[in-house]
């Protein structure tokens, strides 16, 4: 290659790196980007599983932004949150999980909100002819024969905390407390009635239609039992561009989804 061809090439590249300036030798981390672009993470209740799974992604096509979902008991969620779980926010089942993290500061207030409502339902295989109507001292514990009553644990799942309160409102908690079983989620317990490991459960509407394997036998009265009302909120902790998504659950395009599953809108 002659002189000249050499510093014309020479000369090339020291004006592409200088183009490139501080995005030379990039390694692609995080502070070197020109914004955070890591997954929102959030915490949901098993419930709100298939909504906010298509949500969520919807929202990702729109925005860009990831959102990274870990669903469980409300219960686990506030513990693992209080135990220092790296969420941006929290959604709940019941009103006292969020009260929780509320008066251990580690959600942030103001942008708390209730954002669903639901329906408690008795549900049983899809097989099952049993016909079964809600009412005080209804025959529940004769309905369930030698089998037993699945659904969340009444000591800390939300769900299992609504049935023990319906149960109990209408006179037929004492027949019938010393037969649950107690799944840690109301996912697991829709899961012991589809697989006919028991004969009935306590599970809300939203999961009840989603489910092929299960029919509802009955609605629980809303007076029965507190409100089912699913509370959002940011964690103390939540990374900046958590505020929108959380503000995209609350629109009109996100109440359509929730509504054709079953929720409702409280907002």
């Amino acid at each position: 290659m002659k002189r000249y061809d050499r510093s014309r090439l020479a000369d090339l590249v020291l004006t592409i790196v200088a183009l490139l300036g501080p995005f030379a030798g990039s390694t692609g981390t995080g502070a070197e980007r020109p914004a955070d672009v890591r997954p929102l993470v959030v915490f949901a209740a098993s419930s709100l599983t298939d909504a906010l799974q298509e949500l969520a992604d919807d929202y990702g096509r729109s925005s860009g932004v990831a959102v990274k979902l870990s669903f469980a008991a409300s219960s686990a969620l506030a513990r693992q949150i209080e135990n220092g779980a790296p969420a941006d926010v929290f959604f709940s089942a019941d009103i006292e999980w969020m009260d929780y993290l509320e008066a251990r500061r580690l959600i942030q207030p103001e942008s708390r909100h209730d954002v669903l409502g639901n329906t408690l339902v008795l549900v049983a295989p899809a097989s099952s002819t049993l016909d079964l109507t809600i009412e005080p001292h209804f025959g529940l514990a004769d309905a369930l024969g030698k089998g037993r009553l699945a659904t969340g644990d009444p000591d800390s799942v939300p769900v299992g905390r609504y049935a023990r309160a319906a149960l109990t409102s209408l006179g037929v908690w004492n027949a019938v407390g010393g037969r649950i079983v107690r799944a840690e989620n109301v996912r697991a317990a829709l899961a012991f009635v589809d697989r006919g490991e028991a004969p009935l459960g306590i599970v809300y509407k939203t999961d009840a239609l989603i489910d092929k394997g299960v029919r509802i036998v009955d609605e629980f009265p809303a007076d029965t039992h507190p409100p089912i009302t699913y509370p959002l909120a940011l964690t103390a902790g939540a990374k900046a561009g958590a505020t929108k998504f959380a503000e995209f659950l609350r629109t009109p395009t996100a109440d359509a989804v929730f509504v054709k599953y079953g929720f409702i809108p409280l907002h």
